[in-house]
């Protein structure tokens, strides 16, 4: 995984790299994930880069917001910081998040999490790694080739056998990294 950081509104300027709904409103994490993604969309357009996904979470008591990048054969170093500094300068401009928090561009890297449809229509085909809340049959992580996807189910090939989970009960589902 590529990564390219800085903090933000501190004016710290050194980069530093590092190898649902509820009630019928929009949270503070969605709306700056949506506010940041409409920031960052001409951004990834100008720098030849497609936004893989966008989140903003805490960690350790620290906020991070992380916009993964990505292109027809990976995204360099360079792109993140590109996209870093121009997401960077838009984000000081508009000033609508109110927290001191970390600004991260990067890869999704090789095992990439799938949140998205586009996501699981990419991914079709490919082997996967599926975790869910609660144990199914004692078991709540799961190895298979992604066959198929709707919006209330997802379809892996398991040792050659068809098995369907409901979305709602998938807690993450990455691509299965092999080395």
């Amino acid at each position: 995984m590529i990564l390219y950081a800085w903090f933000s509104k501190s004016g710290f300027q050194e980069p530093l790299l590092f190898v649902e709904k509820h009630g019928g409103h929009m949270s503070k994490r969605e709306t700056y994930e949506e506010k940041t993604l409409k920031l960052l969309e001409p951004i990834a357009q100008s720098n030849g880069v497609e936004i893989y996904d966008v989140e903003y979470v805490e960690e350790a008591g620290e906020w991070y917001l992380r916009a993964y990048i990505d292109k027809e054969g990976g995204v360099t170093i360079d792109d993140c910081e590109a996209v870093s500094r121009a997401l960077s300068d838009a984000l000081d401009r508009d000033e609508f998040i109110d927290d001191a928090y970390y600004l991260e561009v990067s890869s999704p890297g090789l095992g990439r999490q799938l949140k998205k449809d586009k996501h699981f229509e990419k991914s079709i085909g490919e082997e996967v790694e599926l975790k869910t809340y609660k144990p199914i049959d004692k078991v709540k992580e799961f190895e298979g080739v992604l066959k198929s996807f709707d919006a209330e189910t997802v379809t892996l090939d398991i040792n050659g056998k068809d098995v369907s989970f409901n979305r709602k009960d998938i807690a993450k589902i990455n691509l299965k990294l092999d080395f």
